[in-house]
């Protein structure tokens, strides 16, 4: 298990900027953010909802940030995650041969396996359960990882659509690149082998993906 200490001054809170950061676009939207979607047009009260569930990701995101209230608010906003991951499992199972799908439901799991492993690190107890949970949670995160490698190499047009013109050597070097690098980080995750150091470059790299895509 890693250093307690690392995963909350890193991990943990940069697990909460991003809550904060689905929180802030909510509002600013005034809708579920883009990668929920589609949600359904004639869900009740849906723009009341989208409001409600943005400044929960927003209070949970800032709670996550304090050492007294981390503990206490990884629980919740791993579960704000949840829906919409169950969401995209809906589709994986009607459309099973669509990587897309696969892909949408890791992107929202990791969230929710994310918000679980922390919540564990920061106990101070040790006790079986919770190594065994951390371990678990580590390999469905790693399982994660090596689907959106994956959907690199499967939906490769797609990917290289997304990486900016710009960028030397060219589209199609990083999107095969970075498409290895969450497979390897996914496999050194499982596996566990140097799986800290995979999971810093993994979100350094995703990082830099929201920074030039």
């Amino acid at each position: 298990m890693p250093d307690r200490r690392i995963v909350l001054s890193l991990g943990t809170r940069v697990y909460g900027a991003a809550a904060m950061a689905f929180g802030l676009i909510g509002l600013f939207w005034g809708d579920f953010a883009s990668v929920w979607q589609p949600v359904d047009p004639d869900l009740p009260y849906r723009r009341g909802l989208a409001y409600i569930v943005a400044v929960l990701f927003l209070v949970g995101g800032v709670a996550v940030q304090g050492r007294r209230t981390a503990k206490a608010s990884l629980p919740v906003v791993a579960f704000l995650y949840l829906p919409f991951a169950v969401k995209w499992l809906r589709r994986v199972v009607a459309y099973p041969q669509l990587i897309g799908t696969w892909l949408g439901f890791a992107e929202q799991f990791a969230l929710v396996v994310a918000g679980i492993i922390a919540f564990v690190c920061l106990s101070r107890r040790q006790i079986i359960w919770e190594t065994r949970t951390f371990q678990v949670c580590r390999v469905l995160f790693g399982l994660c990882a090596i689907t959106f490698g994956l959907a690199h190499f499967l939906s490769l047009p797609e990917t290289i659509n997304m990486v900016p013109k710009w960028i030397p050597p060219s589209q199609r070097f990083w999107a095969l690149a970075t498409g290895i690098g969450h497979l390897l980080a996914g496999i050194a995750i499982v596996t566990g082998i140097q799986a800290v150091l995979a999971g810093r470059l993994l979100t350094a790299m995703i990082l830099g993906f929201g920074a030039f895509v």
